[in-house]
């Protein structure tokens, strides 16, 4: 699955897409497009899912659609977090002492590194500060 066509989907990403006065909301939809031209595979986690329903909770409808969104697209496998990935995530928190990463954060490291995943589309800082992956589209109009 190291294929720069297989790209990780932060909860940032989401937020972004779906929420239009987010400062990275153009960015994000201008993303969907080249999504969409270059055909890319979309991946994410339960966990991931998570925080994006938990983001909006004042709103159900738009919890709802967006953990469907998560959940029945064909285009986003939906990966679940492991025992394995959550171990590592506390080894990555703990190494990772001056960080502030997320428990989440720590776990989506830790599956995109079992999976051989290299690019998240994220505008978390937390996955540039990492520094193993490609954050886009930051960087994606250069590779």
């Amino acid at each position: 699955m190291n294929s720069e066509r297989d790209i990780f989907v932060d909860t940032s990403a989401f937020i972004a897409m779906r929420v239009k006065d987010d400062i990275n909301h153009k960015r994000a939809y201008d993303f969907l497009n080249t999504i969409k031209e270059k055909k890319l595979r979309l991946h994410t986690t339960n966990f991931i899912l998570d925080e994006v329903y938990t983001y909006f909770p004042r709103v159900h409808e738009i919890a709802i659609e967006m953990a469907e969104l998560i959940i029945n697209n064909p285009l986003i496998t939906l990966h679940r977090v492991g025992v394995e990935d959550e171990d590592k995530a506390l080894k990555i928190l703990k190494d990772c002492d001056d960080k502030d990463f997320s428990y989440t954060d720590a776990t989506t490291f830790a599956v995109m590194e079992r999976l051989g995943m290299k690019i998240i589309f994220a505008f978390d800082e937390h996955f540039k500060q990492y520094g193993r992956f490609t954050v886009v589209p930051y960087k994606y109009k250069n590779m």
